[in-house]
C-alpha cells in the first residue's frame, strides 16, 4: 500500500540519494543537504511497505503559482503510478492554497499531458530562469520542455509574468 507524506528532515539522506541519481544522468539538478534542509517542507515522499519509493515537491513562485520539481521514482518503481499520485497529491495542495497554475521543466513531457498540463514556451515561465536555471550545466542549452497546467478558469501565464525581472538594479558598493 503506497503512503504519501509530507517529508521530514530525517528523510534528508534518502531523498538526496534518488534525487541525486537522476541528478548524476543529466535528467534533474542536484540538490544539496542545505538546499534540502531549507525546502524540506515543499516535499512529499511515497513510501511502499516501509521503503521510499519517490518524492516531488511543490514550490511556490508567485501567490498564483508554483512549480512541480524534483519529481523522481525509484527506476525499478516507475510504470506502478507512484509518480502520478504524487503529482495528484502536489497538485491537492496547490489547489489548498488556491494557486491558479503549476508549472514544471522536465524531459518526460508526456507524463505531464496526461495529468492535464500542456506544453507552453519556456519564455512564459520567466521566475524560473532567474532561479535555480541560473545553477544548472545546461543553463545555455537547456532542452527541457515547459509544462503548464491551469488549475483556474481563464489562468493564464501572463499572470506569471507580471513577476518578471527585466533588468538588474545595481547595487551600491559599500567600503569600510
Amino acid at each position: 500500500m503506497l503512503d504519501i507524506h509530507r517529508a521530514s528532515l530525517t528523510e534528508i539522506p534518502a531523498l538526496l540519494g534518488i534525487i541525486n541519481s537522476y541528478a548524476a544522468n543529466g535528467i534533474m539538478l542536484p540538490r544539496t543537504e542545505f538546499e534540502m534542509a531549507e525546502n524540506i517542507r515543499d516535499f512529499l515522499v511515497a513510501y511502499d511497505e516501509g521503503r521510499l519509493v519517490g518524492t516531488g515537491a511543490l514550490h511556490f513562485y508567485t501567490p498564483t503559482s508554483g512549480e512541480v520539481r524534483s519529481l523522481a521514482v525509484e527506476p525499478g518503481d516507475k510504470t506502478r503510478g507512484i509518480g502520478r499520485k504524487l503529482v495528484e497529491a502536489l497538485e491537492d495542495e496547490a489547489r489548498q492554497h488556491d494557486l491558479h497554475s503549476l508549472f514544471a521543466f522536465t524531459y518526460v513531457d508526456k507524463f505531464f499531458k496526461k495529468l492535464g498540463f500542456e506544453e507552453v514556451d519556456r519564455g512564459e515561465l520567466p521566475l524560473k530562469a532567474w532561479k535555480d536555471c541560473l545553477r544548472c550545466p545546461k543553463f545555455q542549452a537547456c532542452d527541457e520542455i515547459a509544462m503548464l497546467k491551469r488549475l483556474k478558469p481563464g489562468a493564464i501565464p501572463s499572470a506569471i509574468r507580471q513577476f518578471q525581472i527585466t533588468e538588474f538594479p545595481q547595487l551600491p558598493v559599500l567600503r569600510k
